[in-house]
């Protein structure tokens, strides 16, 4: 698709010619104006990558109702590739920030060893800024431009990535509480499930002994040593347990439990990765330095040593940062249909729990599916959990 990459919003420019054979440009302006509208964009503002993938995804649910799903899946998906190759020319739109501040005061030794690339990621973003906006004003500068352009989209990709490590790290801590009070209530499960199984196996060892002794039951004493043992078992078990909570249940907040993981419904199985590739820091970064080796070499780029080398590096980057987002995403999906299954699972055992409460079931029966209910829901969080980090991690990552 022939979109200048010197236009002053080169983004908008690219969706207006991929929607419009499908619909024509008047409706495709009004589907744009309308994804603005909807989503509370700066009217003026240029579109970068990720509000084309909106659009594209309003585009996609109106081809689904007029096309029907196979049509439609094809289009995104040769859009999809097409934006794919379009960011590989054109760096996102820069424009200066009226309420930029002042580069940071060097930060004095003494803090948390984790916050430092965060600040140090802001540092270079607002110093990118700069150098973008001094290039501008500067005529003998022109030709480096478009290298500080990608400078700049790279140093914004690493910054998000930071502040969303740091988003992340606050979360694993938060899910580590939630877990802990899941494993403190299963144990409590357990506690009752245990006590209630000693105290049944206690009285019918003393029924049988009593019965032998009376000679109404028959046998020579096996029955008798298998139950034994089943208590022994029981009664370790019930120890270790009530060890287990005399140590963390102080340390563990059960209000945490109380509260359900909030899942998205996302259909991971139509997630594509080659828009968050291009997006991904490392790729930005990669491409960054190719575009400073061309204006290095001007005429000379196609024979010279450093562009082909900086080509390269562009290539393997590329790579290594879809191997990565693959793995991510996979991991997501494994934990999603986990938690979906489990999530089902645990539904039927709750109206189990809520049967034998109502009908005054045997409280032995009773705590048993209530303990298996309380596993499940521990099993629940973690998945839960688990998926709420991946899907942070490919946002991270340049996820879309």
């Amino acid at each position: 698709m022939n979109v200048s990459s010197l236009s002053s919003d080169p983004y908008r420019d690219w969706l207006r010619q991929t929607l419009s054979p499908e619909m024509g440009l008047r409706r495709a302006d009004t589907l744009v104006q309308a994804a603005v509208t909807r989503r509370g964009w700066p009217a003026m503002q240029p579109f970068g990558p990720r509000e084309v993938v909106a659009v594209l995804q309003d585009m996609y649910g109106t081809l689904r109702e007029d096309l029907g799903d196979a049509r439609a899946d094809k289009w995104l998906e040769a859009a999809t590739q097409s934006l794919s190759l379009f960011m590989q020319t054109a760096p996102a739109p820069v424009k200066p920030d009226p309420n930029a501040e002042p580069v940071r005061a060097p930060v004095k030794w003494g803090r948390r060893a984790h916050d430092l690339p965060l600040l140090l990621a802001r540092v270079h973003s607002e110093t990118a800024q700069r150098s973008l906006d001094a290039i501008r004003v500067t005529p003998e500068l022109a030709g480096l431009e478009r290298a500080a352009e990608w400078d700049v989209q790279a140093t914004h990709a690493e910054l998000r990535r930071w502040e969303a490590e740091d988003r992340l790290s606050s979360m694993r801590a938060e899910h580590a509480r939630a877990e802990m009070a899941e494993q403190v209530r299963s144990a409590r499960a357990q506690e009752r499930l245990l006590d209630l199984t000693v105290r049944e196996l206690e009285s019918e060892l003393k029924f049988t002994e009593q019965a032998q002794r009376r000679g109404n039951v028959p046998g020579d004493g096996r029955n008798n040593s298998s139950m034994t043992t089943q208590l022994a078992h029981n009664r370790l078990m019930l120890t270790q347990t009530r060890a287990f909570l005399e140590v963390f249940a102080p340390l563990a907040d059960e209000q945490f439990a109380d509260v359900a993981p909030l899942v998205p419904d996302i259909d991971l199985e139509a997630q594509r990765l080659s828009i968050s590739v291009q997006l991904h820091p490392n790729v930005l970064r990669a491409r960054h330095t190719l575009n400073y080796a061309e204006w290095q070499a001007g005429d000379a780029a196609d024979s010279d040593p450093r562009v082909r080398e900086a080509q390269q590096a562009l290539a393997q980057v590329e790579r290594e940062a879809a191997a990565l987002l693959q793995d991510t995403l996979n991991t997501a999906r494994q934990h999603q249909m986990q938690f979906s299954a489990l999530r089902q699972r645990s539904q039927e055992l709750e109206r189990r729990v809520a049967q034998l409460s109502g009908a005054g079931g045997d409280p032995l029966s009773l705590a048993r599916v209530q303990f298996e209910a309380q596993q499940l829901r521990a099993a629940i969080r973690v998945h839960a959990d688990r998926l709420l980090e991946a899907l942070g991690l490919l946002d991270a990552l340049g996820g879309n």
